[in-house]
């Protein structure tokens, strides 16, 4: 007995997972949804190619969703502590600004912050949940065994994923999990190797972006009149390599870079893959403005074009899709890289819960059916502003387009229309079609925000609710029994509160029980009033979101 005993200990070790969930990538993405698999109790690993964090940063945007994202994690006050915010936005460039302050927001602006500093603060997030990052590591190779996980058996079959893993000294080591999750941009190798398609058009169109640490800053209102963008970034730092730790205002420089992005009809056509030189910029500046801006000092020049393609599933039996691996896109209104944190902020609960065995039938594959048509309407609303921008280039378009725009221009003008628009780049308006046809208005809806008092507490907001990634059931009718029913049976997955009183809102009228997802949407709400009707109707909700009540799972096993 005692030989079994060692061989079958010494093949539980040969078959135990190195990690249950690796996440190949360590940008925003890849970061954030490290921090949710940890705190949903989940051993990740994340493995980065690059040996260090990334210094240049494409993306400058934090929109009004993510801001709230961090704000539901608490993490908020280091992003606002560290970025600038900015009330309008813009759809296509055109004139007339988006107003984000309108929306219904605690946060309705947009934060500048590059991504480089967004990768720190979140890789400090990851590093307290202890999420080991492993950089300098290249994902060369991956083969799944899905065992029953295509059949949606909510995490009980067999199977796994193998990753093969070359380290900096060229050795290559195979890692186990039970899932994989590729962050790792629009050349992912965990989208190539689990065999997922990604259709969608090739680039036709570039443009050209620089960071530098000497402007005219005379110049850029010019710049600006013609279409090119200008602005700011954050003062030198040290971790991160931002900035450039000068400061002289007559030359320029004001402690930071400023970023300029710019189309040039006469280089539009240029591939993305073609690298970028000072004079070049300054060329395409004069052309553009009579100006070259007294551009100098390059900390990064690149080049960026509009390929558009989105994957064709976001799942495959153990491999899962995340931020750019699953879509790519022109940078218009700057959606990518907050698309890629509300990807992971929708992931990292789900595939938590099957991890850990609770997941309701189908929850993990509600990623896909939820965030694939978010990704197609990004890639759709980006081309619609890359076509605005691209006809006024075109000599036989010039004058069409240039009416087009101020018609477009005029049409923001009008609150409804803006407030439209301004939903959709914010990604405030959106909201994930609940399977049943007759549920409340709010179900898939991001909750509202509102300020309420709970028995015994003070005034608390429902975000400040939402920091260790559970469940939260609101009580706005005072049932007595709601309390002891969900804790004795969801407890470490489901926190319940009596409701004493909140915000008065209209589309709060005679709700009397909200479920908020972990991701601050709205799973359940009802206007029930008779209460052995609503107590049935929250168990359902509960069991079909939050999985069998504890002490029930024998009537799943049978």
């Amino acid at each position: 007995m005692h030989a079994d005993a060692v061989r079958d200990r010494a093949a539980d070790a040969r078959t135990r997972p190195d990690a249950d969930v690796i996440v190949v990538g360590a940008g925003p993405t890849g970061l954030l949804l490290g921090a949710e698999l940890a705190l949903g109790g989940v051993r990740v690993q994340i493995i980065e190619r690059r040996a260090t964090a990334q210094r240049d940063s494409r993306a400058l945007t934090l929109h009004p969703r993510s801001i709230e994202l961090m704000d539901q994690r608490g993490l908020v006050e280091r992003f606002l502590a560290r970025g600038r915010p900015v009330p309008g936005w813009h759809f296509a460039g055109l004139d007339t600004p988006l107003d984000f302050s309108a929306l219904d927001t605690r946060h309705g602006y947009t934060l500048f912050l590059a991504q480089a500093r967004t990768e720190q603060l979140l890789e400090e997030r990851a590093r307290e949940l202890d999420v080991a990052i492993r950089r300098g590591h290249e994902v060369v190779g991956l083969r799944q065994d899905a065992g029953d996980e295509e059949a949606g058996d909510g995490g009980s079959g067999a199977g796994g994923v193998e990753v093969d893993v070359r380290g900096p000294d060229g050795v290559v080591e195979t890692v186990r999990a039970r899932y994989v999750v590729g962050c790792d941009g629009g050349r992912s190798v965990v989208r190539r190797a689990a065999g997922i398609g990604f259709p969608g058009t090739d680039e036709t169109l570039s443009g050209a972006l620089g960071d530098f640490a000497t402007v005219d800053p005379a110049a850029l209102d010019r710049a600006r009149a013609h279409g090119v963008l200008a602005v700011p970034l954050e003062p030198a730092d040290t971790d991160t390599g931002t900035g450039t730790g000068t400061d002289d205002p007559a030359a320029g420089r004001t402690g930071g870079l400023t970023r300029i992005v710019l189309l040039d009809p006469q280089r539009m056509r240029t591939p993305a893959a073609e690298p970028v030189t000072l004079d070049e910029f300054r060329d395409s500046l004069l052309r553009i403005c009579g100006t070259d801006c007294g551009v100098a000092g390059p900390r990064w020049l690149s080049r960026f074009g509009n390929a558009t393609r989105l994957a064709a599933r976001y799942r495959a039996g153990r491999v899962l899709l995340a931020g750019d691996a699953a879509h790519i896109h022109f940078p218009a209104a700057g959606q990518g890289l907050n698309t890629g944190l509300q990807d992971a902020m929708n992931l990292g609960w789900k595939l938590a819960a099957e991890v850990n065995g609770w997941a309701p039938p189908g929850l993990l594959d509600s990623y896909h059916a939820e965030r694939h048509p978010a990704g197609q309407a990004v890639t759709e609303n980006t081309e619609v502003q890359t076509l605005l921008a691209e006809l006024t280039l075109l000599p036989s378009y010039q004058r069409p387009a240039a009416a087009l725009r101020t018609l477009m221009a005029g049409l923001l003008g009008i609150e409804e229309v803006n407030r439209r628009l301004a939903g959709m780049i914010s990604a405030l308006d959106t909201g994930y079609p609940p399977a049943d046809a007759g549920a409340h208005p709010l179900v898939g809806r991001r909750m509202p925000d509102v300020a309420l008092t709970a028995a015994g507490s003070a005034a608390v907001r429902v975000y400040e609710l939402l920091p260790h990634g559970r469940f939260v059931l609101l009580d706005l009718a005072g049932d007595d029994e709601m309390k002891r029913a969900v804790d004795t049976g969801w407890g470490p997955r489901v926190a319940a509160l009596t409701v004493t009183g909140h915000d008065s809102r209209a589309d709060l009228d005679g709700v009397r029980e909200i479920l908020v997802r972990p991701d601050g949407h709205v799973a359940w709400a009802t206007c029930t009033t008779d209460v052995q009707t609503r107590r049935a109707e929250r168990a359902r909700a509960l069991a079909d979101w939050a999985g069998i009540p504890a002490g029930e799972e024998h009537l799943v096993r049978g």
